[in-house]
């Protein structure tokens, strides 16, 4: 028995999986998604709707704008502007702090003053924040043409319109694409490639090359090299805020994994003020009730604006009572605040805080409470700013450096600092307390005291000559 038993004995024995082959298609590459964000970004409903037409396969057909309503329940599709306002908002937090561009050397700074008024480099900048957030990223071009000005010409290029060469993970050259039409009158691409020390230009259609001259804007066109042998710079300063995990060497953007929320929002929206219509009040009138023409005796028509009602046949049997009733639908005005709020928040999670946005905070709150909420801002806003002052100290020193050496000039390289104030400061008279304070206390001089009060707002002439008012008053006290 005990043989037997042995024998019948089982063991587990584990046998290793066999590769499995998975394979996922792609929605979108990296233009289409950047068409889509650009869409959402412009917020026009009718654009939203043939957006989604034309890209709602798989389950992009369930979502709210790519749905067709059925015949005769048709529904009002509304687009609240939320994407826009999140992108302007956070542009304009981080942008409006920028104090602004300083170089070591008076010359550079002069040189570059003039620069930046030619080219109102406040706005451009604006304008490149905002492009970057909605796209992904963008590069700032640098170009010369004397028919428009003799200094370097600044732009912005989205995403969408540039391209990269990538060499170990890092940008080696910028490339920026315009769409042209050639002189057959078809359409072609030329594509400015901006690496370092030199600018190629390619004219492209469908991949294959052809001639510049194929294109009549670029007659003449020749390639571009510039300074020194082995140590030349680049005439772009590439622009990314949030690395993507799907497109490697490009950015993110803050609408991406957002999209199916804002179609939800939208959708909680729509659906109350559907509801809202649906529900208008109405009064209904006896025909006998209904005021007459003193002069024919036909019934009167009822105002649109102020006498609206529906008319219903008088009542003639016993005891009738003909009576005006008003009725108004039941709307469950808490459960759409409620779904409103949830879509809401599930928007701007881990973007932007809702006070930011000025949107549903407690009046109670006082301003510390305030900063509090706003952490997710100073989150998002602090990595921002990092990669756009290295792009702009950047950007600033290469083109005061194109200048000087398209003019002939040599000399030391431009150094810059980029300075960018704090978001959300307490208000003046806090400060002045606080500073104060620490001036009686002994833990901060005057001169510190003096900086910290007005930073960049006043010359350094001017708070050199407060400071000494400062201690003058002091001592006159004494």
């Amino acid at each position: 028995m005990d043989q037997m038993r042995q024998k019948m004995r089982t063991f587990l024995r584990i046998e290793e999986a066999q590769p499995l082959g998975i394979r996922i298609r792609e929605s979108l590459d990296y233009e289409g998604n950047a068409i889509r964000n650009r869409v959402w970004y412009r917020g026009d409903s009718r654009e939203l709707i043939q957006l989604y037409e034309s890209i709602g396969e798989g389950n992009g057909r369930f979502l709210f704008w790519a749905s067709r309503s059925s015949p005769g329940m048709e529904m009002r599709k509304i687009h609240t502007g939320l994407p826009a306002m999140i992108a302007d908002t956070l542009a304009g937090i981080a942008v409006t702090n920028l104090n602004g561009v300083t170089f070591q050397r008076t010359e550079h700074q002069a040189l570059w003053e003039r620069i930046a008024e030619e080219n109102r480099f406040k706005e451009l900048v604006m304008e490149a924040v905002t492009e970057a957030l909605v796209i992904g990223d963008g590069a700032f071009k640098i170009s010369f043409d004397g028919g428009v000005s003799d200094l370097p010409i600044l732009e912005f290029w989205p995403g969408d319109r540039v391209d990269y060469t990538l060499k170990r993970g890092r940008i080696r050259e910028v490339i920026f694409r315009t769409p042209l039409t050639a002189r057959d009158r078809k359409p072609c691409e030329l594509r400015e490639i901006y690496g370092p020390g030199y600018i190629r230009y390619r004219l492209v259609r469908d991949g294959e090359p052809l001639d510049l001259s194929a294109a009549q804007e670029l007659e003449g066109l020749e390639d571009v090299d510039f300074g020194p042998a082995g140590a030349g710079y680049c005439l772009a300063a590439p622009l990314r805020f949030f690395p993507s995990r799907r497109w490697e060497g490009r950015g993110q953007s803050i609408f991406d994994r957002k999209t199916e929320c804002f179609d939800a929002f939208d959708e909680a929206w729509s659906q109350w003020m559907d509801a809202l219509r649906a529900g208008r009040t109405r009064t209904y009138i006896p025909e006998s009730l209904i005021p007459r023409d003193p002069a024919t005796g036909a019934l009167k028509r009822p105002n649109a604006f102020d006498d609206r009602f529906l008319r219903t046949e008088a009542d003639m049997t016993q005891g009738a009572d003909n009576v005006i009733r008003t009725e108004r639908a039941d709307i469950p005005y808490d459960a759409y605040a409620a779904t409103y709020a949830a879509a809401l928040d599930l928007c701007l999670q881990g973007i932007i805080s809702p006070a930011t946005l000025g949107v549903d905070v407690k009046k109670l709150d006082n301003a510390e409470a305030q900063r509090e909420k706003e952490k997710v801002t100073l989150y998002t806003r602090s990595r921002i700013v990092e990669p756009l002052q290295a792009c702009l100290q950047v950007l600033a020193e290469t083109a005061v450096r194109a200048a000087r050496e398209a003019g002939g000039e040599a000399g030391e390289l431009p150094r810059a600092e980029i300075a960018f104030g704090d978001y959300g400061s307490p208000s003046f008279d806090s400060q002045v307390q606080t500073v104060a304070l620490a001036v009686e206390k002994g833990v901060m001089s005057v001169d510190a005291a003096v900086e910290e009060l007005y930073g960049d707002t006043r010359s350094e002439e001017w708070k050199a000559a407060e400071a000494r008012r400062v201690r003058d008053g002091a001592a006159e006290g004494r």
